[in-house]
């Protein structure tokens, strides 16, 4: 019987989890690095445990030590939140072996969906369109033999990336030759693989994904698509739901794609699919996230659905009882980052003052508080401001309200709240009509 969580990550995310878990009745544990230490998820929980210093290669990515915190506290099960170690399918095969629960996806899913050359040759099979490319993990002469085929600008793609790395265009053979051995290596770095395959560069596309919950009895239900066509340097900087620019026809397609997927790799839990929407509406597979989304409040907030309580139900066995889906209104999150808003570095500092904006159909996930120190080891999401409205105008319209009046400052510290305030002033925005380059495009 599951009593008790411990939840190996950190962040707001953390915060998230353990929320969701007294509303369940379960104790919680937190782990957490000497860098976190006043975090808000170390006071929240029923009980803490240091598990090393502030490298993550030293703590949250330490498995042993994580394995050692969950034996120490009797834990029962472990989610992972996402980032860290959450899609590591050595982690969930561990935990599995302790005869404890991973609030998660199989290791054998994991592993499959991990590698996406795989990933893409399950839903080749499955007659779900791809992204014109190579057929798997290619050599520099292979590289250029396809790319000479399916023609410039082409995009090389780390079989292991995720997280928007490990991406780099090229738009002729002379930088495909430079950047291919470069890529390569940066793959080997950040991964551990240095396998790298190669796709034709859509041009301007939007980026959507589905949300699913899948159980243990093959019962899959979508949850609707997100769109997440705001990013700088492929990481997502606003997401919303529904997209203004998906139909109920694109949709239907979508979502029977992304459940037919999760049938055929007998996938269970929370997880996403990703696909790129061209201009047209041709939607190509990407890959699949086997995770909680940092941006899953916005589905939370049309349907009424707690993603993260239901990943708690599907691993304790229960059955996914969500048959049809009632979606209402528009939702739209901000990643409010510690960063400077011309060059994206990251500011971290203490926060000397803080103003959290409210008010209805107003959410917010973060951990921090005045008086917190942003540490400058870990990723620089801060907090996610996630608004709620009838319709995609009223959303930007509160979406606006509730920017202006979110605080975060410091000597040292700055944040993107200004530059969320020009993207949804765009004409672009409010007309829908941005795409995952109208960043570049409005810096430039």
């Amino acid at each position: 019987m599951l009593k008790r969580v411990l939840i190996a990550n950190r962040g707001e995310i953390a915060v998230r989890i353990i929320r969701t878990c007294k509303e369940l009745g379960l104790k919680t544990v937190a782990v957490y690095s000497e860098a976190d230490r006043d975090s808000m998820h170390v006071k929240l929980a029923d009980r803490s445990i240091c598990i090393g210093p502030a490298e993550p290669s030293k703590s949250y990515l330490d498995i042993p030590r994580i394995m050692s915190a969950i034996e120490i506290s009797d834990a029962d099960a472990v989610h992972p939140g996402y980032g860290f170690l959450a899609e590591n399918p050595r982690f969930a095969e561990i935990v599995t072996a302790s005869k404890k629960i991973f609030i998660g996806p199989s290791a054998k899913a994991l592993e499959l969906i991990g590698d996406k050359i795989k990933a893409k040759e399950v839903a080749k099979k499955l007659g779900i369109p791809l992204v014109p490319g190579s057929d798997g993990c290619v050599s520099l002469q292979e590289a250029v033999e396809v790319a000479n085929k399916i023609g410039y600008p082409v995009v090389i793609k780390a079989s292991a990336g995720g997280g928007g790395r490990g991406i780099r265009v090229v738009r002729n053979e002379k930088e495909l030759r430079e950047k291919l051995p470069l890529a390569i290596e940066e793959a080997k770095i950040a991964f551990g693989d240095g396998r790298v395959y190669i796709e034709k560069y859509i041009i301007n596309p939007k980026h959507i994904e589905v949300q699913v919950l899948a159980d243990r009895y093959g019962n899959v239900v979508a949850l609707g698509e997100r769109e997440c066509s705001i990013q700088r340097r492929n990481q997502k900087l606003i997401e919303e739901a529904p997209s203004s620019f998906v139909d109920d026809t694109l949709r239907k397609q979508l979502e029977e794609a992304t459940v037919e997927f999760c049938k055929s790799i007998n996938y269970e839990g929370a997880g996403t699919v990703e696909f790129l929407v061209d201009q047209d509406g041709k939607f190509y597979f990407m890959e699949m996230n086997g995770r909680i989304q940092v941006e899953h409040p916005v589905t939370e907030m049309i349907t009424g659905i707690d993603i993260v309580k239901w990943q708690i139900k599907i691993a304790k066995g229960e059955k996914v009882s969500v048959r049809s889906v009632e979606r209402r209104g528009c939702a739209i999150e901000f990643r409010i980052n510690a960063e400077d808003s011309n060059t994206f570095m990251p500011t971290p500092g203490k926060i000397d003052e803080l103003y959290l904006p409210g008010g209805f159909g107003v959410r917010i996930d973060t951990h921090i508080y005045c008086g917190y120190t942003v540490p400058p080891y870990y990723d620089s999401l801060l907090a996610k401001l996630i608004v709620w409205g009838e319709d995609r105008r009223s959303a930007i319209k509160r979406a606006k309200r509730a920017l202006e009046e979110f605080v975060i400052s410091g000597q040292s510290l700055r944040t993107n709240i200004e530059f969320h305030k020009r993207v949804i002033s765009t004409r672009e925005f409010m007309e829908g009509k941005h795409h995952i380059k109208f960043i570049e495009e409005m810096m430039m």
